[in-house]
């Protein structure tokens, strides 16, 4: 199935309402990302207003519809995470491809989908449910995973690729979860990239994390390290993204600091020997 190209982004931050002045105030910033949970599209922070006032692309986040469980997509958070898209103006939407709850019961986690030929039919059944009631294309990112399902008869690169080849889905590509995947569950990013469809991937996440123990820790609440940039690096050499975004959700940083970091990004994205 054909996909369409997404809109040029840029380099973008995640808002968050506890950096929301520093966000607003932040050089060079071409577009944000905001969790479409933590607002109401009825009443839009004000932060929120202003960049858009400004031409600051917006784009809603979502965590919480589940399309990698075997249940169908909830109406009642489709039709929010619709409402939240219009009301922002945004060109697209995003969510993570995780299975989130069964029978009513919360995971209170992103866990991974079983990447089985099964798991693959009820995936893209869901996402199509997706596509019909949202307003905008559709994106799903990768997550990390502490985890790995028995008996999974496709990697992660081929899961997604044939999940855009039967929906026509985007991608959203987080770097920093392909490094996590790689510490923990012994992935190899390079081959993982080479089966992803450049042309379906939407924008980039880069955050930052720890390794503990052999662990390495998603945290977004550390700087973005070297080996993530790396990473980021290596998807650039296939084919520059139409947009990257840097990921903050705790310990927030100095202006400055966070300034820095989009810097990095941006030398990566161009090329430009980089240094954290």
């Amino acid at each position: 199935m054909a996909v369409h190209p997404t809109p040029h982004l840029g380099v973008g931050l995640g808002w968050r309402a506890e950096i929301d002045t520093v966000v607003e105030r932040l050089p060079g910033l071409d577009w944000v990302e905001v969790v479409a949970e933590n607002v109401c599209a009825g009443h839009l922070p004000e932060s929120l207003r202003l960049l858009r006032a400004r031409g600051v692309t917006v784009v809603p986040h979502g965590v919480s519809l589940g399309l990698g469980g075997a249940e169908q997509p909830d109406p009642a958070r489709l039709a929010r995470l619709a409402q939240t898209a219009e009301a922002l103006g945004a060109p697209l939407v995003t969510e993570h491809l995780a299975f989130v709850r069964a029978a009513g019961l919360e995971a209170g986690h992103l866990l991974p989908v079983p990447r089985t030929r099964e798991a693959l039919a009820v995936v893209a059944a869901n996402v199509r449910i997706a596509q019909r009631e949202l307003p905008v294309p559709l994106a799903l990112e990768n997550i990390a995973a502490h985890l790995s399902w028995p008996g999974e008869e496709l990697t992660e690169g081929q899961f997604l690729a044939e999940l855009v080849e039967r929906t026509g889905v985007r991608l959203l590509i987080d770097v920093a979860n392909l490094h996590t995947n790689r510490v923990n569950l012994g992935l190899d990013v390079a081959a993982e990239l080479d089966r992803l469809p450049l042309e379906a991937i939407a924008y980039v996440h880069v955050a930052g994390g720890i390794e503990r123990d052999g662990v390495w820790h998603d945290t977004h609440a550390h700087p973005v390290g070297e080996p993530v940039l790396e990473v980021l690096a290596e998807l650039c050499r296939r084919g520059v993204p139409p947009g990257v975004l840097l990921e903050r959700d705790d310990r927030f940083p100095p202006p400055a600091e966070l300034a820095g970091e989009l810097d990095a990004i941006r030398r990566v994205i161009e090329g430009v020997p980089h240094h954290v």
